[in-house]
Order: C-alpha cells, then structure tokens, then sequence
C-alpha cells in the first residue's frame, strides 16, 4: 500500500533548517502581559521562532509596576552576541532599556545588526512609571534611532524626540517627519485619533500612511505598543513590505485587543492567541504625500 506526501510542508512541521529568527531585546514583565513574554508570545503566533535577550527586569501585574532592576550593560551585549554568532535574526526589536549605559550599548552595537530593526522607545509603563531614566532620553534619540528600520513611538514619545505637538493627525504627521530627520528611515507614530478610532501615522519612502481603527473602549490596556512593535518585526522577518507589515500588525492588534481574555483586575493583557493573518481585514489606510486629513 503506497502513501502519496504532499510536496507541501504544513506550517506547524517547518523545518528548524527553514524557521525565521525574531530578536527582541527588551524587559521582563512577570504577569505576561508586555516586555519579552509579550514578544515571544506574538513572534510565536506569526510563526517565526523569538529568540530574547533581557535588558532589565521588572516587578509588575495588571495593577501596575512596583520595581525596576536594570542589568548590567555588559550582559545585555552578552546576551546579544550570542543569539547573533548562533542564531542570526531574520530581524529584531528593541523594547525598554532601563539606562543610558544600557542605551549606549546597545546602539554601538546595532551598527553593526545586518537585519531590519524597529525600535519601540518606551518611557514609561502603562501606569505611568518610568521605565527609561530621563538622562538615557536624550542618548536613545541621537544614538539609537539612526540605526532602526522604524521606530515606533507613541503619542507622547513622539512630542518628546519631535519636539512637536501630537495633538492631531496633521501634527502627528509633522512629529513622524521630524523623527525621520534625525536619521530613522521610517517613523510609525501610534495612538493618535478620538473616542472612537484609533489611529497611527506611517511616514517611510517620503509618503505618509495613516491607519485607522475601532478604538476599544476601557483601555488603556497592557502590552499593547509591544504587541504592535513585535508583530511588525516578525512580518519584517517573514520579507513582508513594511508598510503591509503595519497594516497587517494593526489588525492583529485590534484582534487581540477584541478578544482579550480579561486577567487580572487592572490593565487587561491582550489575547495573543489572537488569528495572525497575512491579510489586513480590519485596518483602514490613507495613502498621502502631503498633509491630508489634518
């Protein structure tokens, strides 16, 4: 009795020899719900394998952040060496450093990353603690955006790096193309728009994307600029077009958002069982080479 194979490979049986590296350096949150739980969780849902380099811990639930416990700068480049001499990445992320010295290092050595990388540059918690001292600011803008692919700021790190109001689509437009002029060769700005829609701005090749989405009420909720940033990595690691990796992200965002599963009783995490499609569904877009829609 003959058994006929298909010549096709099911996704859950892809050779390790064919898998596609995700890094994301970035900082441990215990409860699950951001940091490098919440990148491993998604690069894991878009089928490529995360490899994860910890840059500080921290003592946090749904309720908030109790403690911070940066590492030292020297093991975070430790870390990093060794995924990169035995795991190259298909592309990386770098989410919260904790410290100038970390910042520092981390930057000097991204000039040398032969992979796309999106740098999330996170500030504070979602309760407002910091999670990136005032003083390594000011590093992460001159020395580590330059060296990304995208950088993916909120609302109100992109008025810090910008020195610009966000206020409006027209100004967030303006803050992503004064963050591209230090040197990033494109800017997502996320979590401008009212009430009830949500909307991020793309700036990349000289052309603005604006991205706008149902805005869930009862936020904010927890993890989820790392959802994003992590989701757009791992589409950049499978050789999407970047602008169709935002467009698919954010709608695999709104999908976890949609479904989240209601933990704890502060910040809700996302659901990041959530369906990561290829295809964009729910996410609209507006193409412009100018100033429309402000």
């Amino acid at each position: 009795m003959s058994t006929t194979h298909s010549s096709e490979t099911p996704a859950s049986e892809t050779p390790a020899s064919e898998a596609l590296v995700a890094l994301t350096i970035a900082g441990s949150d215990p409860s699950g719900g951001a940091g490098i739980q919440a990148d491993l969780k998604t690069f894991h849902q878009h089928r490529v394998y995360g490899a994860a380099v910890i840059s500080l811990i921290t003592v946090q639930n749904t309720l908030g952040l109790q403690m911070v416990q940066p590492l030292e700068a020297d093991a975070v480049v430790a870390q990093i060496d060794a995924v990169i001499s035995d795991l190259p990445p298909a592309a990386g992320k770098v989410g919260a450093l904790g410290t100038a010295a970390i910042v520092e290092a981390v930057a000097a050595r991204a000039l040398e990353f032969k992979f796309p990388l999106v740098v999330d540059p996170i500030f504070d918690a979602t309760d407002g603690r910091v999670l990136l001292e005032p003083e390594a600011r000011q590093i992460l803008k001159d020395r580590l955006l330059p060296v990304a692919t995208l950088a993916t700021p909120n609302i109100e790190e992109a008025a810090f790096l910008s020195g610009r109001s966000t206020s409006s689509v027209g100004a967030m437009k303006d803050a992503a193309k004064a963050i591209a002029d230090i040197g990033v060769a494109s800017v997502l700005v996320t979590g401008g728009g009212g009430p009830g829609e949500a909307v991020d701005v793309l700036y990349t090749a000289e052309e603005f994307h604006t991205f706008r989405s149902k805005r869930v009420s009862g936020g904010p909720f927890h993890g989820t600029g790392c959802t994003l940033s992590a989701a757009i990595t791992a589409h950049l690691a499978r050789g999407i077009y970047l602008v169709d990796a935002v467009r698919c992200a954010k709608d695999f965002l709104s999908a976890a958002i949609d479904s989240m599963p209601g933990l704890g009783s502060g910040s809700s995490p996302l659901n990041h069982h959530a369906v990561a499609g290829i295809e964009p569904t729910a996410v609209e877009e507006v193409r412009s080479t100018g100033t429309e829609g402000r």
